[in-house]
């Protein structure tokens, strides 16, 4: 028997024999420490790439607010610029009535350009309207700040087509033809107009600029939009 015992703890005290439960638990603690450090240095790693990208983005946003705050005030400002600057040919007439009457008015000027006029005004959110209107009604949009742009027979194709585009694209302005005028295409606002030969003249745009809504308008922010059609 005293050799069997011997023979035991010779064979335990082998370095081949298998580890004892002492040792497996301190590995596995040892392996869980392990990675719960690589996972502290991953979430590190991941707030870092949050931060940076959240930077960068809150720093993408003030620049492009402050880009569209600075374009904003340009717009602004060369529309200032362009409303105090004065436009050669444009007439201009003081002391017009601003009477609603329901009864027909003999205006003085062809295109009117203000006077009395009759209680309905006419759409003009960009309306092109294909046929002659009522000059009662089209002077009482001109009172809300609208520009309205008539034309004759002289006028050509192209030139309707640019005009008709550019009032469809732009609020408080309305377009229609008006055979008796003597100019081939008239921009009208309250006490107000300037007559052309075509519509690539830089001096429609000018007054688009200046007298849509523009310091004129004898009703500012008035509607332009539940007028007759």
């Amino acid at each position: 028997m005293g050799s069997a015992s011997k023979q035991s703890k010779q064979t335990s005290g082998n370095p081949g024999s298998r580890p004892s439960q002492a040792d497996r638990q301190s590995d596995r603690k040892a392996r869980i420490a392990e990675l719960r450090a690589a996972e502290q240095r991953r979430d590190r790693r991941n707030k870092i790439v949050a931060f940076s990208v959240a930077g960068a983005l809150v720093a993408g946003m003030i620049g492009a607010g402050t880009w569209i705050a600075l374009d904003a005030k340009h717009d602004r400002d060369a529309k200032a610029k362009a409303a105090a600057a004065p436009i050669d040919g444009v007439q201009t007439f003081d002391n017009l009535s601003r009477n609603h009457v329901e009864t027909k008015v003999d205006y003085p000027q062809t295109p009117p350009v203000g006077g009395d006029h009759n209680p309905v005004w006419l759409d003009c959110m960009g309306t092109v309207y294909d046929k002659p209107v009522e000059n009662g009604n089209a002077v009482h949009s001109l009172e809300h700040g609208a520009v309205w742009v008539t034309y004759n027979a002289k006028a050509s194709a192209e030139d309707i087509k640019t005009l008709s585009a550019k009032v469809k694209a732009t609020t408080y302005t309305l377009m229609s033809p008006y055979p008796d005028e003597k100019g081939t295409i008239t921009l009208t606002a309250w006490g107000t107009q300037l007559t052309v030969d075509s519509a690539s003249d830089p001096r429609v745009e000018k007054f688009f600029t200046k007298y849509v809504q523009g310091p004129q308008t004898q009703e500012p922010g008035a509607s332009c939009s539940t007028g007759a059609m």
